[in-house]
C-alpha cells in the first residue's frame, strides 16, 4: 500500500535537479487555478481546491518575491507543505518543468481510450460533469464519489469502499494528489481493467506511477501561456482556459 504523499514525493525527486537550473518568470494565483511560467517559456497549471479559507490576511507571505526566484524553492512545496495553496503552486511548477512529453496522444475526450462496454461499472472519483453523459451513453453503470456536498449527494464510507472495490473502470481526478487521497483511493481498488488519472493538474510523468494501477494519464499542456496566466489572474476556470490548453493522454499500460 502506497503511503500518503508518495506520488508527490516521487515527482519532487524526479524534477529536483531540473528545477535547480530554472527561474520563475511569473506566478498567478486565481480563484480556481494556479499558473507558473518559467524563464524558458514553459508554463504549468494546477487546480486550487474549492472551499478553502485562510485565517489571516497574510495568505502568501512571500508574495512579491516569486518572480525571478529559483524554481527549486517552490518545487519543495510538494514535500514540505500540507496546505492546498502551496501544494497547488508546487504542482503547477512541476507541470511547467515536465513540459510536453513526446509520447502523448492529443485528444480532448479522454473517454476515447476507455472502450466502455454496456454494463461495466465505472467509478468516478471527483465529478467530471462533461464526461457523465458520455459514459452513460455507452451503457456503463456510473457511480460518482464526490467530497463536495454542494455538487452531489455524498456516499457513505462503506458505499465508497464497495464502489472502488467492484469497479471495472476508475476515473480519478488529479486533485486527489492535492487533498492527499490519491494513494488511499488506488489502494482501495479491486482489479479494474482501466484506471485513468485525469484533469489539468495531472503530472504527465509516467515513471512516478509505475507501480500503481494507473493505466492512463489525461492532462493538459499550456499552449498559450500569456492567455492562460491572464485568465487565471481574472478568476477564470476550466471552460475559459480550455481554448488555450492542449489536452493530451498518456497510455501507460495496455488495456485488458
Amino acid at each position: 500500500m502506497l503511503g500518503t504523499g508518495t506520488i508527490l514525493n516521487r515527482l519532487y525527486e524526479r524534477l529536483e535537479s531540473h528545477a535547480k537550473n530554472r527561474l520563475i518568470d511569473d506566478l498567478r494565483v486565481g480563484l480556481s487555478y494556479v499558473g507558473v511560467k518559467l524563464d524558458n517559456g514553459e508554463a504549468g497549471i494546477a487546480a486550487l481546491l474549492p472551499g478553502k479559507t485562510f485565517k489571516s490576511c497574510t495568505v502568501l507571505r512571500e508574495a512579491g518575491t516569486y518572480a525571478g526566484s529559483g524554481a527549486a524553492d517552490m518545487l519543495r512545496y510538494l514535500v514540505e507543505c500540507k496546505d492546498s495553496l502551496h501544494l497547488a503552486m508546487g504542482l503547477a511548477l512541476a507541470n511547467a518543468l515536465i513540459g510536453t512529453p513526446v509520447t502523448t496522444t492529443e485528444d480532448r475526450d479522454a473517454t476515447t481510450y476507455f472502450n466502455l462496454k454496456p454494463g461495466e461499472k465505472v467509478a468516478m472519483i471527483g465529478l467530471f460533469a462533461p464526461l457523465v453523459e458520455r459514459i452513460r451513453a455507452a451503457g456503463a453503470i456510473l457511480t460518482i464519489i464526490e467530497k463536495n456536498p454542494d455538487r452531489l449527494n455524498i456516499l457513505s464510507p462503506d458505499e465508497q469502499q464497495q464502489t472502488l472495490k467492484n469497479c471495472d473502470v476508475a476515473i480519478i481526478t488529479a486533485t486527489t494528489l492535492l487533498n492527499n487521497t490519491f494513494e488511499e483511493t488506488v489502494s482501495a481498488l479491486g482489479t479494474p481493467r482501466l484506471v485513468a488519472l485525469i484533469g489539468p493538474s495531472t503530472p504527465l510523468s509516467p515513471e512516478i506511477f509505475s507501480d500503481t494501477p494507473v493505466t492512463q494519464l489525461g492532462g493538459a499542456v499550456v499552449a498559450d501561456s500569456r492567455r492562460v496566466l491572464q485568465i487565471i489572474s481574472e478568476g477564470g476556470g476550466t471552460p475559459a482556459l480550455r481554448p488555450y490548453l492542449k489536452f493530451v493522454n498518456f497510455i501507460l499500460k495496455p488495456l485488458n
